[in-house]
């Protein structure tokens, strides 16, 4: 059901301790009574983790991660309260037992579950929850899947509805995650009063007309019940004794836009029982259409504007206590709404993101492309048991999110369909009738607005066909290809893109003590495929000889500073380059996800942003890349230099653009100036020919003797001069014709 945020203004309270924890040998207690004379309780936070709770104790650092999962963790804390209640477990990670004075109350198997049970308090309350030692259940002999993926250890992970992190090495830390991570809360239910039970609401866009279905089944005695937004409202038509039913119109709403295109404009959603109001949080209007079929690759519009999706893939702020508060995820989102990204993906290897997080993306105008929780293993979807949980896991993420606008694709799970392709098995084998059939079926249900897709990558004859569906393309990046291949490869749309070991800044370095490129702590830091004979530092130094002509080993050995500069600008080079060939409108491609937004641990890892939270070189490449009012170059070769145009405004600008061709000492061999229009959401592309009105050899491929200039600039101003955008372009290719960079 839709998420009930307050009843008469009254949100649900925290259970907030003061909480307890303890550990014990794995199975020595059975339950609370177990625990009587039991010593070493610390204090421990909730929402949280074991891990930040040791860690605050002094009992446990991440630098060197002792084991969880093989101990039992109990937590414990007495509140207040009296009459019935509904007591809420918003995530248990991952084995939990729950006890209220004394009684048992829960058992969850899933840390992607979350519980509400109606209880009755009786003034001093006593709450124990253990978190049964996840190592046990893990090593106990089950059935092995088709195939063994090296992504993740042990392989009976396909067992268990647990996150990934923690059991990838080479990917991120061992950090074993147990604990209440997410909120538990209390809500009281007077005896005297209606309750809502259920709330199916879906919200759309017809035109200019907003339309709010509503479908809620209530408790106890109802007479009326009526919808309201926008300052709107409606009385629902009762059509069952606990059934209320009914639509509200919204002529002129303003609709729900991502923040690249328009206004994401967000109106108060809440329902009237008897004069009681339940606030049921805010909701935009948007409509979401694929602008060809998926086997071609996917492609979103948005209120019928086509979208060019960009972002990156997002992990959890805090890896060790893992809080996506507002007050975690906002600093994250502002960053990536600041870098001109509009989409982020969850990775089937993290974890289901938290209410709050999916109402920033939404305030934010950023869209979620989500991932089911499996990657990579041959899941046993034949299990009725595995199969119940995973689809009352999936109604209840769809549930809990089926008022966000921003929530706009949903996969069927991260390289799953690949790992078997890769491993050579037959599509029979990886198309999965689950992810190929079920899954649609289930969202549509619910949230018939969503695009589904099976996997990612999935969409082609192989899952991973750059070409088709969805891709992870890394023939830029790790695969080490030429610049050209992000043409070449007609990425339709890449979930997945341009890894490299990115580098801090040097005060980052300093701060996370990473001074030494020789010690183990720098090696512990570079992000690697298991399994593999190289490392993404590698991949980076090949874009640093490739672009600059050095020897990255060499000038690592010479001057170090100099060998960390040219490493962020080579990724920069390269992230700004890939994109600005993916907006062209000629370009196959309508989306490009980094991986990933920020670095799981201290060190040079995939991210864009540090582990301290600050940009790093690529952040800043893409905030040039993707500004929505933006100019780019691309070689044409014989047909020229062309320039590229965006505006995904919504209304049109007039604006100057200046094209000019300077030499070695910066003078203009050529240049042209013109005043330009650009329709609201638009692109043109205009060519170095037509802009300057004669023949001029712009990418020095005509060759009639020595090339006349060293450097091509566009630039897009506005009326009173300001530089909107520019780029950059040097004939002959990156590294072939740019003046090579001396060594210090």
């Amino acid at each position: 059901m839709a998420r009930i945020r307050a009843v008469d203004g009254v949100p649900p309270l925290p259970v907030g301790g003061p909480w307890q924890l303890a550990t014990t040998p794995s199975g020595t207690c059975a339950g609370p009574d177990d625990l009587a004379g039991l010593d070493g309780w610390i204090p421990a936070r909730v929402p949280g983790t074991v891990a930040a709770a040791l860690r605050e104790a002094g009992l446990w650092s991440e630098t060197e991660p002792a084991p969880i999962h093989d101990r039992d963790v109990w937590y414990r804390t007495t509140f207040p309260g009296t009459g019935r209640a509904r007591l809420a477990f918003e995530g248990l990670a991952t084995l939990c037992e729950v006890w209220l004075n004394g009684a048992p109350i829960l058992a969850s198997r899933s840390m992607f579950r979350a519980h509400a049970i109606a209880v009755d308090l009786a003034g001093a309350n006593d709450l124990v929850l253990c978190f049964r030692a996840l190592k046990a259940e893990l090593d106990r002999p089950a059935k092995r899947g088709r195939w063994r993926p090296r992504l993740a250890t042990p392989g009976s992970l396909r067992h268990a509805r647990t996150s990934l992190l923690g059991f990838m090495p080479g990917w991120c830390p061992g950090i074993d995650l147990a604990g209440p991570y997410r909120p538990i809360t209390l809500t009281p239910l007077p005896a005297d009063a209606p309750e809502l039970a259920a709330a199916d609401l879906r919200a759309s866009l017809d035109g200019e007309t907003g339309r709010l279905v509503a479908r809620l089944r209530v408790e106890g005695p109802v007479e009326r019940a009526t919808l309201r937004c926008d300052g709107r409202a409606v009385a629902l038509a009762r059509t069952a004794p606990d059934l209320f039913e009914g639509e509200l119109l919204l002529p002129g709403i303003a609709p729900w836009w991502p923040h690249t295109h328009g206004e994401p404009r967000l109106h108060a959603v809440a329902v009237d029982l008897d004069g009681r109001t339940h606030d049921l949080g805010r909701t935009g209007f948007r409509s979401l259409t694929l602008t060809r079929p998926f086997a071609e690759g996917l492609g979103l519009a948005v209120n019928g504007v086509p979208v060019f999706c960009r972002g990156a893939n997002w992990m959890p702020p805090d890896l060790v206590g893992l809080g996506c508060g507002a007050e975690d995820a906002r600093p994250l989102l502002d960053l990536a709404r600041e870098a001109g990204m509009n989409m982020l993906r969850i990775s089937g290897i993290t974890l289901y993101e938290s209410l709050a997080f999916h109402d920033l993306c939404d305030q934010m105008g950023i869209l979620v492309f989500q991932d089911l929780m499996l990657a990579n293993f041959d899941y046993p979807h034949d299990d009725p048991a595995f199969r119940e949980e995973l689809e009352a896991e999936i109604a209840a993420l769809l549930d809990r999110t089926q008022l966000s606008p921003a929530l706009c694709v949903l996969s069927g799970g991260s390289e799953v369909w690949q790992q078997a392709a890769m491993l050579g098995a037959p599509q029979a084998v990886w198309a999965d009738s689950f992810a190929g059939e079920r899954l649609p079926m289930l969202a549509g249900a619910v949230r018939p607005d969503l695009a589904v897709v099976p996997n990612s990558p999935s969409g082609g004859d192989l899952p991973f066909s750059t070409m088709a569906g969805v891709t992870h393309y890394y023939g830029v990046g790790a695969y080490r290809r030429p610049l050209e291949d992000a043409r070449r490869a007609e990425v339709g749309f890449a979930t997945e893109c341009l890894a490299f070991a990115n580098l801090p800044e040097e005060p980052s370095l300093a701060a996370m003590s990473l001074g030494d490129m020789e010690a183990q702590r720098w090696s512990n830091g570079i992000p690697r495929d298991r399994g593999a004979d190289w490392d993404f530092e590698q991949v980076r130094d090949h874009y640093v000889g490739l672009l600059f002509g050095v020897d990255p080993a060499a000038l690592r050995r010479a001057d170090p500073e100099r060998y960390r500069d040219l490493g962020r600008a080579a990724v920069a080079e390269v992230v700004e380059a890939t994109f600005a060939e993916w907006r062209r409108a000629r370009s196959a491609t309508r989306g490009g996800l980094v991986w990933f937004l920020r670095d799981l641990a201290p060190g040079t890892g995939w991210g864009i942003v540090d582990a301290r939270g600050q940009p790093k070189s690529g952040w800043y490449a893409l905030k040039r890349a993707l500004r929505p009012v933006q100019v780019t170059l691309s070689d044409e070769g014989l047909n020229g230099l062309h320039v590229h145009l965006h505006n995904e405004t919504a209304a049109a600008r007039d604006l100057t653009l200046r094209l000019a061709f300077t030499d070695a000492a910066g003078r203009a061999v050529a240049k042209a100036e013109r005043a330009v229009t650009l329709p609201g959401r638009s692109s043109q592309t205009l060519s170095s020919a037509e802009l300057l009105g004669r023949f001029f050899d712009a990418t020095d491929s005509y060759r009639f003797g020595p090339p006349a200039h060293t450097l091509g600039h566009a630039s897009l101003c506005e009326p009173a001069g300001a530089v909107m955008a520019e780029a950059f372009h040097f004939p002959g290719g990156a590294g072939s014709s740019r003046p090579r960079p001396a060594s210090r």
